[in-house]
């Protein structure tokens, strides 16, 4: 199954407007953002060697993780804001700003060419 941004938002609005309520106001649904951001901290630390609770499940990050897109796409939806175009401009930037920042892996050319050179010696 493939889903876009734009799959994704459409498919929440759809249940969103379903109900008179309709999006929870901004301030609400930051509060759901943080909420589910301490749930993945809680998913990943039981991971990690943190032992549950008596009675509390491990849970599961991959759940945790689609909460927190919920949240973020009903907050999109509520503002008008276009996810898709979104997450393009902030990949363009990250891609710019952080093309240097870490030690790239060798590509597959990289290490023919350092065969090569070994080779050769």
């Amino acid at each position: 199954m493939s889903l876009t941004f734009q799959d994704a938002s459409a498919r929440v609005d759809a249940f969103i407007s379903q109900f008179k309520e309709g999006y929870f106001p901004p301030l609400l649904m930051l509060a759901r953002l943080t909420e589910e951001t301490g749930e993945i901290a809680r998913v990943i630390a039981h991971q990690n060697g943190k032992t549950p609770k008596a009675g509390e499940d491990a849970g599961d990050l991959e759940m945790e993780l689609a909460d927190l897109l919920f949240v973020t796409i009903c907050m999109a939806n509520e503002r008008g804001l276009d996810l898709e175009r979104g997450f393009e401009r902030m990949m363009t930037k990250i891609e710019r700003r952080d093309a240097t920042r870490w030690t790239k892996k060798d590509t597959d050319e990289d290490a023919a060419d350092r065969a090569a050179e070994e080779g050769a010696l």
